[in-house]
């Protein structure tokens, strides 16, 4: 395609970026979306179709330093220039902070327009601390001054739970992440509330504040389907696919009936019942680039489905044939104690963890590159 032809074709996809199916529920329906990368190039095509955050861990960090390599390697050596005693974990922080504050710098405008409420970007405490609140309350605390629109993920572990009622009364905006279950969803949500509480009657302000509570919907249906082949069960496949949702809707109702100010947030999509069945809920999605696209050239009519329940042959059998499921789905299926040791938690933390120390190894490969290799004159 000649170049004339390729600009042409970008302006009318553009232009038309309004009636696209996401630019459609954010314009007509409460449910918001956010864009699940801080890449620059993914943020501006969701944010043209009413993307209002963006949000970011050791992953996402590492894929955006795989696609935006010609941007961060001469950086990453200018860190290694200007601080040349720092530790390559100390040059990752860097990093993952410039680039959260990049991608902050991009939402501002939104955060400026929503009075705080909205177009903040979600950067996440080191997951190896998920055991120590006072090192996530102090990182935390460095995240939240590097921008005004600066959101803290905290995982909703035991510590976590501790550190985000913490954080709340700080005045941080928390995002609690690693979070698969209404039992941990409850508990932010109460840690939350007393934070806020808290810090009403010391009389600081929370105008401003916007908490969010993510459900990874599709970690949990991964969950699900993992135990289906452990322990060889019968089990319809179809049913794995609504457990996220399921526990989404259940813990949004009850945020919805308590009148908690957190606002819940669904995340880790795996197929199109993650948007589709979101739809017109009071909640927010946090969505691949991958996944926008496949949904803005999607023929789906977009139409409020989030009152519809779950199918109740699909929600029996998870119920009756997968405990792991029933102790996501009931209320006080789990105990505070319990959340670090749920399945699809150690399955998180421990892709997190490897994420991260694979995002410290890509940052020594471009400040101790392979002398072996032959590099052009």
């Amino acid at each position: 395609m000649c170049p004339a032809v390729e600009l042409e074709r970008r302006i009318d996809a553009d232009e038309r970026a309004d009636e696209s199916p996401l630019a459609v529920m954010a314009r007509t329906t409460p449910t918001e979306y956010w864009n699940d990368s801080c890449a620059v190039a993914e943020l501006d095509y969701a944010i043209a179709r009413g993307a209002v955050g963006a949000t970011s861990n050791p992953t996402i960090v590492g894929e955006v330093l795989k696609k935006e390599h010609d941007v961060w390697l001469p950086r990453i050596q200018a860190i290694a220039r200007e601080r040349p005693l720092a530790s390559d974990v100390d040059t990752t922080w860097q990093l993952i902070e410039e680039m959260a504050a990049r991608g902050a710098a991009q939402l501002a405008s939104i955060h400026r327009g929503a009075a705080g409420r909205r177009g903040r970007l979600s950067i996440q405490t080191n997951p190896t601390f998920f055991r120590d609140a006072a090192r996530m309350l102090e990182q935390g605390r460095r995240f939240a001054e590097l921008a005004p629109n600066m959101q803290v993920k905290f995982p909703a572990t035991a510590a976590g739970i501790a550190a985000i009622e913490v954080a709340t009364f700080l005045g941080i905006s928390i995002n609690a992440t690693v979070s698969f279950t209404v039992p941990q969803a409850l508990a932010v949500g109460q840690a939350v509330e007393q934070g806020l509480s808290r810090r009403q009657a010391a009389g600081l302000d929370t105008s401003e504040m916007s908490p969010v509570c993510t459900v990874m919907m599709g970690r949990l249906d991964d969950w699900m389907k993992a135990i289906v082949e452990r322990d060889d069960l019968a089990l319809d496949p179809a049913a794995p696919n609504w457990a996220g949702i399921a526990v989404f809707k259940r813990a949004a109702a009850i945020f919805s009936e308590r009148g908690w100010r957190t606002r819940p947030l669904a995340a880790a999509y795996r197929h199109v019942l993650h948007w589709t069945e979101l739809i017109g809920g009071n909640v927010t999605l946090t969505m691949p680039y991958q996944w926008q696209r496949r949904f803005n050239s999607s023929n789906v009519e977009v139409l409020p489905r989030f009152d519809e329940p779950v199918p109740e042959r699909h929600l029996e059998a998870l119920l009756e044939r997968i405990p792991d499921f029933r102790r996501a789905y009931e209320p006080d299926g789990l105990a505070v104690e319990e959340f670090d040791t749920y399945g699809a938690t150690v399955r998180t933390l421990r892709t997190f963890i490897a994420s991260y120390w694979d995002l410290v190894r890509a940052v020594d490969e471009i400040l101790l590159p392979n002398p072996d290799v032959r590099r052009p004159a």
